[in-house]
C-alpha cells in the first residue's frame, strides 16, 4: 500500500538490494566517507550525515541490522554505548569484507564475528560496563546488495539509570544525541515503535527542538503489526511533523531506496558548500603557513632569529616600562607598565600612611611587599612580550621564556635585598637633612603653649577636655597627662612628639621615593643592559647551547 508521505512495504527476510542505485553518487560519497575520517568536522566543517535516533526499545537494531544484512549486538538496555558510524558499500566482492576503524587503527574482522567485534571495540573505547562515550567506533561493510549508505548509530535514549549506569545518563545520550542533530547537514532517522504515542517519544521532541519544520527528519515506524488500530490515520495526519515522511517497516527494501534519495539530496545540496568551506579553511591554513618562518638551517641563522628577538623586545619593554609608550598593546591596559607603576606607588603610599603605629618595625614588610609584587608584575610583562615576539619558533620562545625569567627572578631577589636594607638603615638611626623637617617642627612647636594650658586646666571647669586638636596632627588625647603637674616634663614630651611627627611624614615621603627610584634603577638596568645575559645563557659555556634551538 503507498499513500502520500506513507509507505508500507510487504514482508521479506533476505538482506536488501537496491538494483536502481545511481552508480553516479557512490563517488561522492566516499569523497564525504573520506573527508570523515579526514576529521573536518573538528575543523568546524559540517557533514551531511544520516543520523539514527529512537527510544530505547523502538525497534533501532533491527532496522539497521535489516539494511546492513548484518547482526549487530544486542542485550538488555543499552545495547550502542558508543556513536557507531556505520558505513555500507554495496560491492561485488565473493566475500564480505568487515573490518572497524577507532583510536586510530584498522580492525578487521568476519561477518559472523561483527557483533563480538563491536563489544570488543566499545569496552577499549568506553571502558568495560554499562557508561556511555562520545568517541565513535566505525563498522565498515563492503558487501553485494547493501545499499551504499552512510549512518551514525547513537545511543538509545533511556531515562531511568540501571545498575552499573551513572547517574545522569540519561542528560550524556541527550547531550551526545543533540550534538550529531544538531548541523543542518543532518538528515534525523526517527525510529518509533507504532505502539506508543508519536507525541510522547523523547526523540521525536530533540528532533523538533533542532528541526522545528522538520524538513531534515524522517520517521521509520517499527512493529507495525502490533499497532493498535488507527495507525494509518495517526501517520497521515502527520502529527509530528516529519517532513521527510514516514516509512512503516516490515521489508526494509523501500526503506533502504528512501534513505539512498534522501541521502544523495543532502549531499547535492550539501558539498558545494564544503568545497567552499574546505577551500577557505585550506587558504587560511595556508595563510598561515606561509607568516611562520622555515625552519633554521644553521646555528648562524638560529642566532640572528635569537638577537632580534631580544632587540624587539628590548624595544618593547622600554616601551611600556619606561617610556609610557602602549601602541603596541593599545587595549591591554595590564601591560601598560609605567601606568600601573605610578598605581603601586600611590598604593604603597597610602598603606604607610593608613599604617596605625608609627614604628618603622611596624611597617617594615610593606616594602618588601611592594617590591614583590612590582617584580611579579614586571614578569608576567616580559614573558608576555617574550610570547609575542618568538611566537613563531617555538623552541626559540621557549629557551628565551626560560632564560628571561630567571634574569627577572635574580633582578628581582637582588632588588628586594636592597629594599631590606634600606628598612635596616631606617630602623638603625633617624637622620635627615631636609629643611623641611626645621621648618615644620618650628609651626607645631607653635602650639606648645596651648597644648601645656589644656592639660594644666583649672579645678574650677566642670568638665575637663579630655583631648585637643592640634594643627598638622588632629585629635591628641591629654586626659591621661594632667596626673603629671611638672610642666618642664610636659614642654619635653610635646617637643619629642613633634620631632616623631614630623620626622615619620619625611621618612614616609623618603621611602616612597626610594622605592620609586629603586625600580625605576632596577628597570632600566633590564631593558637597556641586563638583557644581553639572555644571549649569553643560550649561547651556554661552550657556546654550543644555541645548536638545541635549530631543531623542527
Amino acid at each position: 500500500m503507498e499513500i502520500p508521505r506513507v509507505v508500507a512495504a510487504q514482508a521479506k527476510s533476505q538482506a536488501p538490494s537496491i538494483s536502481s542505485y545511481n552508480d553516479k553518487i557512490r563517488p561522492l560519497l566516499d569523497v564525504i566517507d573520506r573527508l570523515r575520517l579526514l576529521m573536518v568536522m573538528k575543523e568546524g566543517i559540517q557533514l551531511p550525515t544520516i543520523v539514527v535516533v529512537g527510544d530505547q526499545s523502538s525497534g533501532k537494531s533491527s532496522v539497521l541490522e535489516s539494511l546492513a544484512g548484518v547482526n549487530l549486538p544486542r542485550s538488555q538496555g543499552i545495547c550502542t554505548r558508543v556513536p557507531l558510524i556505520i558505513r555500507l558499500q554495496n560491492h561485488a566482492c565473493p566475500r564480505p569484507k568487515v573490518y572497524l576503524e577507532y583510536n586510530g587503527k584498522i580492525v578487521p574482522t568476519e561477518e559472523s564475528h561483527i557483533a563480538t567485534a563491536i563489544n570488543f571495540s566499545t569496552d577499549e573505547v568506553a571502558g568495560r560496563g554499562k557508561s556511555i562515550c562520545n568517541t565513535p567506533v566505525t563498522l565498515v561493510v563492503k558487501k553485494d546488495g547493501v545499499p551504499d549508505l552512510t549512518m551514525v548509530d547513537l545511543p538509545g535514549i533511556t531515562r531511568v539509570p540501571v545498575y552499573g549506569q551513572p547517574e545522569n545518563i540519561h542528560e550524556q545520550i541527550r547531550d551526545i544525541i543533540v550534538q550529531y542533530i544538531t548541523p543542518k547537514e543532518s538528515i534525523i532517522l526517527n525510529v518509533l515503535s507504532a505502539t506508543v504515542d508519536f507525541s510522547t517519544c523523547e526523540s521525536i521532541r530533540m528532533s523538533q527542538q533542532v528541526d522545528k519544520i522538520g524538513e531534515r527528519t524522517l520517521a521509520v515506524v517499527t512493529k507495525a503489526d502490533k499497532a493498535p488500530e488507527g495507525l494509518l490515520d495517526r501517520i497521515t495526519a502527520n502529527e509530528v511533523n516529519t517532513g521527510l515522511g514516514y516509512v512503516c517497516v516490515r521489508n526494509l527494501v523501500v526503506l533502504a531506496q528512501k534513505l539512498v534519495q534522501v541521502q544523495a539530496n543532502i549531499i547535492a545540496k550539501c558539498l558545494p558548500e564544503i568545497v567552499k568551506k574546505i577551500s577557505a579553511k585550506l587558504d587560511a591554513n595556508v595563510s598561515e603557513l606561509e607568516k611562520m618562518p622555515n625552519a633554521f638551517s644553521s646555528i648562524a641563522e638560529a642566532t640572528q632569529a635569537l638577537i632580534r628577538i631580544i632587540g624587539a623586545v628590548k624595544e618593547s619593554l622600554k616601551k611600556l616600562l619606561w617610556r609610557w609608550e602602549f601602541d603596541e598593546y593599545p587595549d591591554d591596559n595590564t601591560k601598560h607598565g609605567t601606568a600601573r607603576f605610578v598605581e603601586m606607588l600611590d598604593k604603597f603610599s597610602d598603606d604607610l600612611c593608613n599604617c596605625e603605629k608609627k614604628k618603622i618595625e611596624r611597617i617594615s614588610h610593606l616594602p618588601v611587599k611592594f617590591a614583590e609584587n612590582a617584580w611579579d608584575y614586571i614578569d608576567d610583562v616580559v614573558m608576555s612580550v617574550f610570547t609575542r615576539h618568538s611566537e613563531m619558533y617555538y623552541l626559540l620562545k621557549v629557551c628565551t621564556k626560560s632564560a628571561a625569567h630567571k634574569l627577572v627572578q635574580k633582578m628581582r631577589e637582588q632588588s628586594i635585598n636592597r629594599v631590606k636594607e634600606i628598612v635596616q638603615m631606617e630602623k638603625l638611626t633617624g637622620y635627615t637633612c631636609n629643611p623641611d623637617y626645621m621648618t615644620k617642627w618650628t609651626n607645631l612647636m607653635s602650639q606648645q603653649g596651648y597644648f601645656i594650658s589644656q592639660v594644666n586646666t583649672g579645678p574650677n571647669i566642670t568638665q575637663p577636655p579630655s583631648c585637643v586638636v592640634l594643627q598638622g596632627i588632629g585629635e591628641t588625647e591629654i586626659e591621661h597627662l594632667r596626673q603629671h603637674k611638672n610642666v618642664l616634663l610636659l614642654q619635653q614630651a610635646f617637643e619629642l612628639k613633634m620631632r616623631i611627627c614630623v620626622y615619620w611624614k619625611i621618612f614616609k615621603v623618603r621611602l616612597v621615593d626610594s622605592m620609586a627610584l629603586r625600580l625605576q634603577y632596577s628597570v632600566h638596568n633590564l631593558v637597556n643592559n641586563d638583557m644581553e645575559e639572555i644571549v649569553k645563557e643560550l649561547m651556554g659555556a661552550n657556546g654550543h647551547g644555541i645548536e638545541r634551538m635549530t631543531m623542527e
